[in-house]
């Protein structure tokens, strides 16, 4: 009988508390379907929006990452453990916003990223076997997740070596392109960039603005491994970051079992 290899779903808490923001969220945690029994650490992928990741019911559809490590495990591919962290409902752009919006008004982005760095990351470190190091540190999300993952990963890369960022809302803060020409980072980062041909008008020529901003920024441009794939046919939805998200996922913590196979 061929074993189950889905993930072990743990929820870390229903209401955990953000003291930057004074709020509560429901954080989980997918561990590997062997991780009682492995004794090994493992590399660490944290990831916005977790309502839309592995849930069922989700009303715009979800991402189905438990299916694809489950999928993944089989091939080796799936020793990580994913942190979902629940957006804030009616608050989600202004948690997810780094910067002043005329619209929106002063975003919480910053706070929210404190949370990560000095609340959670701590947290998770302390209580599961990860690695701790940014180089097996990833975040990640789409659209205004994309937007604050990205922000992490350019405000602070001592802390986050890898970003998988889908449909990022770049529109929202177009003080970003600032940060990516500013980007200098000391150690070697990877970047996972998707976008759809069929989103709104703004997004795929704004994730090619920011892949041009990346390249022309000055210091070591061989420190960033920008992957960047379009779908032309891709609309701005949860199907196709489903589709998405085992392709960044093995492209990010797996090239060592890719060049391999190649």
């Amino acid at each position: 009988m061929q074993a189950d290899t889905s993930p072990i779903i743990r929820i870390i808490e229903e209401e955990y508390e953000i003291p930057q923001l004074q709020r509560t969220r429901r954080i989980s945690a997918l561990l590997p379907f062997d991780y009682e029994q492995s004794g090994k650490s493992y590399p660490v992928l944290y990831l916005q929006d977790g309502q839309n990741l592995f849930d069922e019911h989700a009303p715009y559809g979800n991402w189905a990452i438990d299916q694809a490590l489950k999928e993944l495990a089989a091939g080796d591919m799936a020793d990580v453990i994913v942190v979902t962290i629940d957006h804030g409902g009616e608050e989600r752009i202004n948690e997810y916003s780094p910067y002043f919006h005329p619209r929106f008004g002063k975003g919480k982005g910053r706070e929210y990223l404190d949370f990560l760095k000095f609340t959670l990351k701590p947290y998770v470190d302390k209580t599961f076997r990860v690695i701790p190091d940014r180089e097996h540190t990833g975040i990640g999300g789409s659209s205004l997740g994309g937007l604050i993952s990205m922000y992490a990963g350019f405000r602070e890369p001592s802390i986050f070596g890898k970003m998988m960022v889908f449909s990022p809302s770049l529109w929202v803060s177009p003080k970003i392109f600032y940060h990516a020409q500013c980007f200098r980072p000391a150690e070697d980062t990877s970047l996972y960039l998707y976008a759809g041909g069929r989103e709104s008008s703004f997004h795929l020529p704004n994730v090619l603005r920011m892949k041009n901003a990346l390249l022309k920024r000055g210091g070591d441009k061989s420190l960033l491994q920008l992957e960047l794939n379009i779908n032309q046919e891709g609309t701005h939805s949860e199907l196709y970051w489903r589709e998405e998200f085992p392709k960044a996922l093995k492209w990010l913590y797996f090239q060592n079992q890719l060049n391999d196979e190649a």
